[in-house]
């Protein structure tokens, strides 16, 4: 990890790249999906609706007016909107400082809106990387790490795989056209396996036919590994 971030040669790099190693790919996550996907925005609304729903009701069936009614929702709308704000603003900061990076050796995670860090992933640590796919072609794409390469999930959040407290996995997280960029990755992965004779049993993602839930899965990189 570095926490040196104020100068970057390379935006989202703490240096330059080394010679022979070419930079595939940078994106950030998007602060919209974050809203969606990270902070559950659909659940945390239908969450105050029906508390608005219930205090209406309430206020209703103990005889009370219109302006009271209204007197004793306020408060509640009010905090709803300051919880939406909140959360929208800090999906906003992850967003504007976190750099995801693809080279062709190597992923590298800038992020950190208090304290800035940089996280190496050489792809010799990558055992596999999956791919979780959502209707509107955004993704997250988790990556396992070697059994010698940990990283504490308090550190990586919210660029980890939720649940995976064990065995944390980093993940690049609403990443645009994920589909495309999981290809980029299962195709160098299983390149950087090639000279140590990985088994390979096969390249690319694979999602099920029907995605346009919450999310479709699949494997991407040198062996496919149950979600």
């Amino acid at each position: 990890m570095n926490r040196r971030t104020d100068y970057e040669p390379v935006r989202g790099l703490p240096e330059r790249l080394p010679p022979g190693e070419r930079l595939l790919w940078q994106c950030a996550p998007a602060w919209k999906t974050l809203c969606r996907r990270l902070f559950r925005f659909p659940l945390l609304l239908a969450y105050f609706a029906v508390l608005v729903a219930w205090r209406v009701a309430s206020s209703l069936d103990s005889g009370a007016g219109t302006k009271e009614t209204v007197a004793t929702t306020s408060s509640l709308i009010a905090l709803a909107l300051v919880a939406f704000g909140l959360l929208a603003s800090i999906a906003w900061l992850i967003e504007r400082t976190t750099v995801y990076t693809i080279t062709d050796k190597r992923i590298v995670v800038r992020f950190g809106i208090a304290l800035p860090m940089t996280i190496n992933l050489p792809f010799k640590a990558i055992t596999a990387a999956e791919l979780r796919l959502y209707a509107d072609g955004m993704g997250d794409i988790p990556v396992t790490l070697s059994g010698a390469q940990r990283i504490g999930h308090l550190v990586l959040w919210p660029h980890a795989r939720p649940w995976r407290w064990r065995q944390p996995e980093p993940m690049l997280r609403c990443v645009p056209d994920a589909a495309t960029i999981a290809e980029l990755l299962a195709e160098h992965l299983t390149a950087a396996a090639e000279p140590a004779k990985r088994t390979t049993p096969r390249s690319g993602f694979a999602t099920p036919h029907d995605n346009a839930g919450e999310g479709a899965e699949g494997a991407v990189g040198p062996r496919p590994v149950a979600a």
